[in-house]
């Protein structure tokens, strides 16, 4: 069925993704810096990971209650927590940039970005710590015993081990187990829209997809049990960490203060907010040429 747009509000929606473009480029330039460090440091995570898999060694997999309760999907159907993990990865990027349409908005795109990369850093580098010490045999089909994939040998320079061997040495890693990246993600973007969006009925169904790829990520047999329950407190108390120690924040920009890096809720400022987010509105769109 064909999408009908009527003539005369197109001028309006053009002017509202110019004004918020304006905005957002307002706040990227006070903020370009923390979120190019957050990016930077997914390629350092990517680094971590994939060296983790030249000290790996494929050995009897663990007793694990996860793989006694949950039957095994099978090799061929692994691509399925995969599917799942990128609609829900796919979707929470899309809601971030909402705001350039959509006539409501309570978020702003950059700092939502900041705050995002802020939580993943954080778990990241406590994941880090945490599977460089102990390396357990992998669970997953190409880290058992008798797979080539299982070992990597040695690196033959240093640009190998920098370039991560794209994309084979991302989606074939190995030792990198406690706890899970996905669920890092998963969980992640999940708590953002359970604070920051505003419709009830998709933050139970997102907390759902949460608990569903958890279950699929152990029929894949991609992680044990305890790289799932590890990340499901991990993530939530550094998460509420990050909350609590930047809670005095303000989630909307004033037109005259200097930009936060990170937003706070709009549940308990919501009126205070509404009127700096109309004020800085209009400043720019005065400052901004026709």
């Amino acid at each position: 069925m064909p999408v009908f747009v009527d003539p005369r509000e197109a001028p309006k929606l053009w002017r509202k993704v110019c004004t918020e473009t304006s905005i957002e480029i307002s706040l990227l330039s006070e903020n370009w810096k923390f979120l190019l460090a957050g990016i930077v440091f997914q390629y350092i995570h990517g680094l971590a990971a994939h060296g983790v898999h030249y000290l790996h060694r494929p050995g009897t997999i663990l007793q694990d209650a996860g793989f006694f309760l949950l039957p095994e999907l099978g090799e061929d159907k692994a691509y399925i927590s995969e599917t799942v993990f990128t609609f829900i990865f796919g979707s929470f990027v899309l809601w971030t940039f909402h705001p350039f349409v959509f006539q409501s908005k309570r978020i702003y795109t950059v700092l939502i970005w900041c705050r995002v990369l802020a939580y993943l850093v954080a778990s990241q580098i406590l994941r880090i710590l945490t599977f460089y010490p102990t390396q357990l045999p992998g669970p997953n089909y190409h880290c058992r015993e008798g797979s080539k994939l299982a070992t990597l040998p040695p690196p033959e320079s240093a640009l190998e081990v920098l370039l991560i061997n794209f994309p084979k040495g991302v989606m074939y890693g190995c030792g990198d187990l406690i706890f899970s990246s996905h669920m890092i993600f998963t969980l992640v973007f999940v708590r953002t829209y359970q604070k920051y969006g505003t419709r009830r009925c998709l933050k139970q169904f997102a907390w759902l997809l949460a608990v569903f790829q958890s279950i699929l990520i152990l029929s894949s047999r991609k992680h044990y049990t305890v790289d799932i329950v590890v990340a499901w407190y991990t993530v939530n108390l550094v998460a509420f960490f990050v909350d609590k120690k930047l809670s005095e924040m303000p989630d909307r920009p004033a037109a005259y203060a200097p930009t936060p890096l990170l937003p706070l809720s709009s549940r308990d400022k919501d009126g205070k907010n509404r009127e700096e987010h109309h004020k800085f509105v209009g400043e720019v769109s005065m400052d901004s040429p026709n």
